[in-house]
């Protein structure tokens, strides 16, 4: 008997929790994505200036090659 009243009260419970659950997918709008714009790399670092973005990815990847490391 015990058993049984500590299942109904814990049941309700249970049951709320699933309901609470929030929709986290975001919301589209005439096909298109209503949520926050994300700011490109270059956008917010280099003043959306895209070739000094992208000069300095190269810079970097070159950096990383090991065979400039080797050879200097």
């Amino acid at each position: 008997m015990k058993r049984l009243t500590s299942f109904c009260a814990v049941l309700p419970l249970l049951l709320l929790a699933g309901c609470l659950e929030v929709d986290q997918h975001p919301q589209w709008l005439k096909g298109e994505y209503a949520g926050k714009d994300d700011n490109r790399h270059y956008q917010v670092r280099f003043h959306n200036d895209r070739l000094a973005w992208w000069a300095a990815v190269e810079n970097r990847n070159q950096k990383q090659n090991e065979y400039n490391r080797a050879n200097p």
